[in-house]
């Protein structure tokens, strides 16, 4: 599956240009807690807000089945840690993924899998750090708070919980986890780059759909041309379609 290695590619040339920390998860004082539904953090509880009012919160997800594009568990911070922070700051969370090669399926199956793998982020609740989800506006700020902090959390902390949710999925094998806290990093470059990966995964259900097999009228008809693999299925669905009516 290459449909989101080129986007891939131009994401990591985009963080090349900024110094990175490799988070360390490995021991047991990396562990933290998931306080599922019971993780609300009141504005008087926070001591800030990544990605809060009109800052940047960027949230973004990558799947492939290469080796050397993701050869392990990493967690990358760009920016201060959770720690560090002490006033509200633009914010994103990126998910590199790697899954088993031929374990995906095809058609609507290729669909939900790659949706099962992003909804990881609805069932994860680090305690003191708060995910303020909004599909529709493309957005997922988190409010921190003061608590927490004083406990210790740090991004190694939420990152390794994050990492353990995503290896729930049998499909997965390895994960590179990114936050980004850096304030002059290019956010609006980012947020388009990773608008065109959902567009990415919009189209595969578009295709599988077949709600409208006419290129010239789609308007992903840009994301089918530049993307590796999206045409072949395009024209696998094509065929399908034409030997079942």
């Amino acid at each position: 599956m290459k449909l989101y290695d080129e986007s891939i590619a131009r994401l990591y040339e985009m963080l090349d240009g900024f110094e990175k920390k490799q988070l360390d998860f490995s021991d047991r004082n990396s562990d933290w807690i998931d306080s599922g539904n019971a993780n609300m953090i009141l504005r008087g509880d926070m001591a800030y807000e990544l990605g809060g009012d009109a800052l940047f919160a960027i949230s973004g997800l990558a799947l492939t089945t290469e080796e050397h594009l993701i050869p392990k568990d990493e967690i990358l911070l760009y920016g201060p840690d959770l720690p560090e922070i002490k006033a509200d700051l633009p914010y994103a969370r990126l998910a590199f993924v790697r899954v088993k090669k031929d374990s995906m399926g095809e058609g609507n199956t290729l669909y939900n899998a790659i949706r099962k793998i992003e909804y990881v982020r609805y069932h994860l609740n680090p305690k003191g750090f708060m995910m303020r989800i909004s599909a529709s506006n493309d957005r997922e700020p988190a409010r921190v708070g003061k608590e927490a902090l004083q406990q210790g959390l740090d991004f190694a902390k939420v990152g390794k919980l994050f990492l353990k949710a995503y290896h729930e999925n049998p499909n997965v094998e390895a994960v590179k986890l990114v936050f980004v806290t850096c304030k002059d990093f290019p956010y609006e470059a980012l947020k388009k780059q990773v608008k065109k990966n959902e567009q990415i995964t919009a189209a595969i259900d578009h295709i599988m759909k077949n709600l409208i097999m006419d290129c010239k009228a789609c308007n992903l008809k840009e994301v089918c041309d530049e993307v590796e693999g999206m045409k072949e299925l395009h024209f696998a669905q094509t065929k399908d379609v034409t030997r079942t009516s």
